[in-house]
């Protein structure tokens, strides 16, 4: 399975170096030398600089604007216990601890204070440990306290 870090975004210069829309927090990625995958094509940093806090890179072979820039799960540092990747929960079903369905994480979204799972039901659940009681990738589910989805 191979996972977002970024987006090729407008180009910077005229020397076929562009911005990383939607970046990876993993600086690792936007080395010289760092490789990836674009569009399923593999890439190498060959140039690397910041623009106004924003990664800017240039890869060879070069690639077109849109393109989403990936690697392998494989390549990924392993978490912590406790911690997740937040494509790991995306469509796991979510549960009261009275067992009542609540649907399916749509989308993590970062917050200031703490992250948010945005359920296909609409409901949104703060990423806290009053709220989020279990996080079971083995069984592929989440456990949430009663009364957070009313």
């Amino acid at each position: 399975m191979n996972v977002r870090i970024g987006r090729v975004g407008r180009p910077h210069g005229i020397d076929g170096s562009f911005f990383v829309e939607l970046p990876s927090e993993d600086a690792r990625w936007w080395k010289t030398g760092a490789t990836f995958l674009a569009g399923g094509t593999p890439v190498e940093v060959v140039a690397h600089r910041t623009s106004s806090g924003r990664p800017v890179i240039k890869v060879e072979p070069s690639v077109e604007r849109g393109t989403w820039l990936e690697v392998e799960q494989e390549q990924l540092p392993p978490t912590d216990e406790d911690e997740y990747y937040a494509f790991q929960l995306v469509g796991l079903p979510v549960e009261e601890e009275t067992g009542r369905a609540l649907g399916s994480v749509k989308f993590v979204t970062p917050g200031v204070a703490n992250d948010v799972l945005e359920l296909d039901s609409g409901v949104l659940l703060p990423m806290v440990e009053d709220c989020v009681r279990e996080v079971d990738l083995e069984r592929g589910r989440i456990v949430v306290a009663t009364g957070f989805a009313d």
